[in-house]
């Protein structure tokens, strides 16, 4: 007998059978309750399970490994951990994927929502092939307020049928969904979004900077910026958490850090030089130094005020 076929057909009540969520997080955790409101099931576990149980009031079913997810009658699988190993873990350790039953791996379609190497993804991939399951990689872009309220990016790598048998779902977690080409195509464009957004983010760093140096409201400025050529997301978003002190994370600067780490392996693999993105991960490597690691991105602006002696908030 032929091993089972990606999901095909997905619709948008719970007639699709039940999924794993591994990693509800900061990000994850509004992901998979997006999927909860649209009537998915789901079965999620998180290393601290008691961030997976916050969601038994969502409707959520808490378990311990993927592999238990699996074993319920999960046939789509979505990943959402910090790094690299944590997802080879999830993919292959001794309660991962990998760990389930032979017959119900195959025909499985596993979801990675993290941001890894995309080397490593490709690997992965062929790996679970090996077992008869499919890898799609799929990291996002919108942060907290993108999961919460659904209108992330996604940016998506692999097999195109099992992307377009997943789509259905994805559409509950993200506004703008992409199908950029084989595995780890999704993860060399999240590294092409952390450029380009550390590089704005530093930007509007500065120009509150100028902004309070010229004793301008600096709410005022975000909005009149906002609405013009400078306008961004990390300008409307954290623009205003900047001018009043809030650094809660949303995303931290450890990850962050840890994802231009990948950004410079994707580099190198190419000779490509990134002046800009280096300077500015010293800036964020000097923030995260001074204790603001797990602090939000836009904590690089007290960088700013040390070197210049003076606060955003005052």
């Amino acid at each position: 007998m032929p091993p089972p076929s990606p999901i095909a057909n997905l619709g948008p009540d719970a007639s699709i059978g039940p999924v794993a969520y591994i990693g509800v997080g900061i990000m994850g955790a509004g992901m998979a309750r997006n999927l909860l409101k649209a009537g998915v099931s789901v079965y999620a576990a998180n290393r601290t399970r008691a961030k997976a149980e916050a969601l038994v009031g969502d409707g959520a079913k808490v378990v311990d490994s993927a592999a238990e997810a699996i074993a319920a009658g999960c046939r789509v699988v979505f990943v959402n951990v910090p790094d690299t190993p944590d997802v080879e873990a999830v993919l292959f350790g001794e309660t991962g994927v990998t760990a389930a039953d032979a017959s119900l791996v195959k025909g499985l379609v596993v979801v990675d929502h993290s941001t890894i190497c995309p080397v490593a993804t490709k690997g992965f991939a062929e790996r679970l092939a090996e077992h008869g399951a499919t890898l799609i990689d799929a990291p996002v872009s919108g942060g907290d307020v993108g999961a919460c309220e659904g209108t992330l990016s996604i940016m998506c790598g692999g097999d195109r049928a099992a992307f377009d048998a997943v789509r259905p779902l994805l559409e509950h977690v993200g506004k703008r969904i992409t199908h950029l080409g084989p595995a780890g195509s999704g993860q060399a464009c999240k590294a092409c979004n952390q450029v380009a957004v550390i590089g704005v983010l530093s930007g509007v760093c500065e120009a509150l900077a100028l902004a309070k140096a010229s004793g301008l409201d600096l709410q005022q400025v975000v909005e009149v910026v906002s609405a013009g050529a400078g306008g961004s997301w990390q300008l409307a978003n954290l623009g205003p958490k900047i001018a009043s002190g809030d650094h809660a994370p949303g995303f931290m600067i450890d990850l962050l850090l840890k994802d231009l780490r990948l950004v410079a392996g994707a580099a190198g693999t190419h000779d490509l030089p990134l002046p800009m993105t280096k300077l500015v991960e010293t800036l964020y490597q000097s923030a995260a130094a001074a204790g603001a690691g797990r602090e939000g991105t836009q904590a690089l602006a007290t960088v700013y005020e040390r070197l210049g002696g003076f606060q955003y908030s005052e």
